[in-house]
């Protein structure tokens, strides 16, 4: 059995926005490990619309305060996709978080992260791009575009290698399934329901970056 705690770090993927059940994938995949003997402690530290520009302030605190010392502690980030994001707004028309910056910033938490046990990446998720853009802030749009969160992660993936951390590209198997797509659909078409976040927790259970927190 392993007893672990883990800081899920992220914007509203990660916070579970959309999911009727108000689980997400983080509670979810937790679960999954519970399931199987383990002791397994989810802290959900994702905040709807954040960027890294504005995770990078306030992860470290946050995590200091659940991440003790003396214990088996991970982190994962799950942060970019509203980096991606173009803004328009009275401040911005433009990108929200620059390619660039954003792997500056994603790289710098990545690794100041490592000091509280292992790290995990996990990659933007592809929307339905006929329901954008998005306008539910008064005089602020966002609008996600698939082919710039596709670059987003393709450029995360490179640097997490370089890191020698591990990355979860979720953006290519979601595109490619219809269950994904439905589950937007039912939604906004950025945040999927209950059945998106179960199949992006049935990815992340899988893949051997996650495994190696448990069976390793």
């Amino acid at each position: 059995m392993t007893q672990i705690r883990i800081g899920f770090i992220g914007d509203s993927i990660t916070q579970g926005t959309g999911d009727e059940t108000l689980l997400g994938w983080p509670m979810r995949v937790g679960q999954a490990e519970v399931a199987r003997g383990h002791d397994v402690t989810v802290y959900n530290l994702g905040i709807r619309a954040d960027t890294s520009a504005l995770i990078e302030p306030r992860w470290e605190e946050e995590c200091r305060a659940r991440l003790k010392p003396g214990y088996t502690c991970a982190t994962i980030f799950a942060v970019g996709i509203n980096d991606s994001a173009h803004e328009k707004s009275e401040a911005l028309d433009g990108q929200r978080v620059p390619l660039d910056r954003s792997l500056n910033l994603i790289g710098g938490m990545l690794t100041k992260a490592k000091a509280f046990g292992p790290v995990l990446s996990i990659g933007p998720t592809p929307v339905v791009e006929a329901m954008m853009p998005l306008d539910r802030l008064p005089g602020v749009i966002y609008d996600f575009r698939n082919d710039d969160i596709a670059a987003y992660s393709a450029a995360y993936a490179a640097m997490a290698a370089g890191l020698d951390i591990p990355y979860l590209d979720v953006f290519t198997p979601l595109s490619a399934d219809p269950a994904w797509d439905l589950a937007l659909r039912a939604s906004d078409g950025l945040h999927p329901t209950a059945a998106g976040y179960e199949l992006m927790a049935a990815i992340i259970v899988d893949w051997s970056g996650w495994r190696g927190l448990f069976d390793g």
